[in-house]
């Protein structure tokens, strides 16, 4: 029958590799159905040994696990809204970032930010694996650059490219329907809180100055209920935007 993989700590906080298709597994000296054991889990977790991939899309980031092999070397390119944030996991690197170079291993992380150029390269024989993050997550993702750093025509890649499928059910004309609308309720919830942040700022500095502290802490939490919906609907604004953008190149 094979062996598990390993677990460490309690049963109910591990989750089997994605890979193992036993059908019944061993819990507390019983055997339970693979279908049991998922719902336990209650969400995902990820191994960067089998989910060389995309595990995460949202507007608001990123993430994936990426395999690189000896030698291979990614384009220069920059975020034009996006931080970067890499760890490696596996093998050497060099990376390069707003024209400086530095070389990481395993359990060593670096940063490239928004509009900084940045390439990596694998280094000795063996392959490298990392994780890296981009936040935001808005297309376009990438701008390529030149050698010497110049910015080249954005590259709007199609949602595959990230291992996302998407609707074809949805139009073109719906989705641009539905940007529309995303954005114009987004300048309405904007103009709601700026009146409300120009209110409420006011009161506290007044509440601050005057040491009422119990007044301070309520306008603030109102600039705060303005400010949330604010970048709830800038999200979902991106999230239309990103089933749009790529759809000329699909």
């Amino acid at each position: 029958m094979g062996t598990l993989p390993p677990y460490q700590g309690d049963f109910k906080r591990k989750c089997v590799r994605p890979d193992f298709n036993l059908t019944f597994f061993r819990k507390y000296g019983k055997f339970t159905s693979k279908a049991n054991l998922e719902n336990a889990m209650g969400f995902p977790v990820y191994d960067y040994r089998t989910d060389v991939r995309n595990v995460l899309i949202t507007p608001q980031i990123r993430s994936r696990f990426l395999r690189m092999e000896p030698g291979q070397t990614a384009q220069l390119h920059s975020h034009d809204l996006g931080h970067e944030i890499f760890l490696i996991l596996e093998g050497r690197v060099e990376f390069e970032i707003d024209g400086e170079t530095e070389e990481l291993g395993p359990g060593q992380m670096c940063v490239a930010l928004a509009d900084q150029p940045h390439k990596v390269r694998v280094l000795g024989d063996e392959p490298m694996t990392m994780y890296l993050s981009v936040t935001p997550h808005i297309h376009p993702t990438h701008t390529p650059r030149t050698e010497d750093g110049e910015r080249l025509p954005h590259n709007f890649a199609p949602s595959s490219a990230y291992d996302v499928e998407p609707d074809m059910g949805i139009s073109v004309s719906e989705l641009v329907t539905r940007q529309i609308h995303a954005a114009q309720r987004l300048a309405e919830l904007a103009q709601t809180c700026a009146a409300i942040q120009e209110e409420m700022g006011h009161q506290l500095t007044t509440a601050i100055a005057e040491g009422d502290e119990n007044r301070a802490i309520a306008a603030r939490k109102a600039m705060w209920e303005a400010l949330y919906p604010v970048y709830k609907a800038v999200s979902e604004l991106g999230d239309v935007w990103n089933q749009l953008a790529p759809r000329l190149s699909q």
